[in-house]
């Protein structure tokens, strides 16, 4: 990517490192000066976000500036790393922009490159953005259950070519960015395939929708009512008998139609076919993933700041920052130790899914499912990090204009979007479940509660009983009723889910530890470790001393060891706030980071001002 943006960064910073990567600088760079200039700054005033439309509009324009900064728009879409880093600099900075660049460089784009080699087309009106890509999967009745979605493309042999149908009220495209926001749309369109007599499962098919004077002929477009958070043109679109060429088709493994008219498949089941037409699905996880870890962190930042200069009463006239007391650094002490444990979870999915691209499929697997649960982990912390942060900032908080509001709205998108995370937690938990031999009690662990390997390896043993409670609760149930032994195991196997989590994230964070040289960033980042661990381990710790892992002192002296790391980590929670090498132009455009914010609400033409001019 080419840009002559310039910008002294501080990526180079050990901490700064730990969170973004070691290549923070290549992978983090473009992003982070891109959002510092003036196209994505907010414009000055009160109001300054405009109505809805008007901050949509905006967000088109920003990807479309972006789109003109890039040296090739193939770049995101052909780079998961790119897209995570992408994910993780818009979100914080313009919540439907990283909705509607996701859309388009990893659903819609990415599809298609996917695709180029079975099938080879022009892209040069996407890369340009002619034509903005949206991508129509889900549907009014069906949403986890995309696999059965019910819009048809009948192929029809006279013509060479689909005929694309909704057929009833339910089969409707439900949530798609197809409104007339953004100009002229094209959309990939999850259809059942109809061909030679029979279902041959869910593919996808580029289909032009819209155009300059809006919907082409047989496109319905209607849009929903407004949802929470920032403001996308989601929409309900249908089809009525649109014909689109045999072209129209994306090919692959998974089906083509031959010279004959034929379909042919390399891929058994109906179902195998749709996972690998919409296989950038799982792309689009770690973006949420991406998301929500940038959103946790600028929040935070701002929280921390804010309590740094918002002075409350101490008594006889002393005046102290809020930021002082206990009961409001104690809570940001503890969302700081989660937000670098879920950065660190995310760079260790980036690493497992670069590494898996080039394995066996067992690994592949392996690393889908961390995906999928680091997804689901993530963005449920980042909505419990962004609350907490905002409630810190009390009414300050719920303000547009600093910056908090559309990202406690914005992470329930990432929660349900790409899967939501109820259900690809629950699938992940079945599957956990499943690959595990039979529960042998370990043999009871030995540490110490200072020794972060001994938290480590606590946080496992949580794991396996919350799966060995699962299984047995599953064998109790009666054979030959699956969904009776699912509900019995659901519980505790989803709560494995969550310990698995905690546990690679404590790996995580123990590997980054040990890597960094003995000083004060080695010291704060251990603090931090120790301080998520424990938090995670006082939650099981009955089990814990059950199982002969933890004694009974130790138990009671969590509440002891958590209290002396929150006391550690407060006094330098706004040096940590700096290692997320936030642009000090994004803060700027958030009035409660400065100690002066209380100007941002002066009325130039109030009294006051007159008995200072002495009028």
């Amino acid at each position: 990517m080419t840009t002559t943006l310039t910008d002294a960064d501080p990526l180079a910073r050990p901490l700064t490192s730990v969170l973004l990567g070691a290549d923070a600088r290549r992978e983090h760079g473009f992003w982070r000066r891109l959002v510092a200039t003036e196209p994505f700054r907010l414009p000055p005033g009160p109001g300054a976000g405009g109505t809805p439309d008007e901050r949509l509009a905006r967000a088109y324009a920003r990807l479309r500036t972006l789109n003109d900064a890039l040296d090739s728009a193939a770049r995101p879409a052909s780079d998961f790393r790119a897209l995570a880093a992408l994910h993780e600099w818009l979100a914080p900075a313009d919540p439907a922009l990283a909705t509607i660049a996701g859309i388009h460089y990893n659903l819609f784009l990415g599809s298609l490159l996917d695709h180029i080699a079975d099938s080879p087309r022009d892209l040069s009106d996407f890369l340009t953005l002619r034509r903005t890509g949206t991508f129509l999967c889900t549907e009014v009745a069906h949403g986890n259950d995309a696999a059965a979605v019910e819009t048809t493309a009948a192929y029809d042999p006279v013509r060479d070519g689909f005929v694309l149908h909704t057929p009833h009220c339910g089969a409707q495209k439900f949530m798609p960015n197809t409104g007339q926001p953004g100009g002229p749309k094209s959309g990939l369109v999850a259809a059942r395939l109809l061909a030679g007599g029979a279902d041959r499962g869910v593919f996808l098919l580029l289909v032009p929708l819209t155009d300059a004077a809006g919907p082409l002929p047989g496109v319905r477009v209607r849009r929903l009512p407004a949802r929470m958070g920032s403001p996308v043109d989601h929409s309900l679109t249908s089809f009525d008998h649109v014909f689109v060429g045999r072209e129209a088709l994306l090919t692959g493994p998974q089906g083509w139609i031959d010279g004959d008219g034929e379909f042919r498949s390399a891929i058994d089941g109906r179902r195998r076919r749709f996972l690998a037409s919409i296989a950038r699905v799982v792309t689009g996880r770690i973006s949420m993933s991406a998301s929500a870890v940038g959103s946790a962190r600028a929040t935070l930042a701002v929280a921390v700041r804010y309590g740094g200069h918002r002075h409350v009463s101490a008594g006889r006239g002393a005046r102290l920052p809020v930021l002082a007391y206990r009961t409001h650094h104690g809570p940001l002490a503890e969302a700081m130790a989660t937000v670098f444990a879920m950065s660190l979870l995310h760079r260790r999915v980036l690493d497992r899914w670069e590494a898996a691209g080039a394995g066996p499929e067992a690994g592949r697997v392996a690393a889908e499912r961390l995906v999928d649960i680091a997804k689901g982990w993530i963005t449920w912390q980042a909505r419990a990090v962004i609350v907490e942060s905002r409630e810190r900032c009390g009414a300050q908080g719920l303000l547009e204009n600093n910056g908090m509001a559309a990202l406690v709205t914005g992470v329930e998108g990432a929660i349900t979007a790409e899967g939501d995370n109820l259900a690809v937690h629950a699938r992940a938990a079945a599957a956990l479940l499943a690959d595990r031999p039979p529960y042998e009690p370990a043999a009871p662990d030995h540490g110490d509660l200072t020794d972060l390997r001994f938290l480590v390896r606590l946080l496992g043993h949580a794991e396996e009983l919350w799966f060995a409670r699962a299984g047995a609760r599953a064998a109790r149930a009666a054979h030959g009723d699956p969904l009776g032994r699912w509900n019995a195991a659901a519980g505790p196997a989803l709560r494995g889910v969550e310990a698995h989590a905690c546990r690679q994230a404590a790996e995580a964070y123990a590997e980054a530890v040990e890597a960094l040289p003995p000083g004060a960033d080695r010291d704060r980042l251990g603090e931090l470790a120790r301080l998520f661990a424990l938090g995670r381990i006082a939650r099981d710790s009955g089990d814990l001393v059950a199982a002969g892992h933890l004694s009974t002192g130790q138990a009671e002296a969590l509440t002891d060891h958590t209290e002396g790391l929150i006391g550690a980590v407060a006094p330098h929670l706004p040096g940590l706030a700096d290692s997320f090498a936030l642009p000090g132009e994004l803060l700027a455009d958030w009035p409660i980071t400065g100690a002066g914010y209380a100007d941002a609400y002066d009325d130039p033409e109030a009294h006051w001002h007159a008995a200072e001019a002495g009028r």
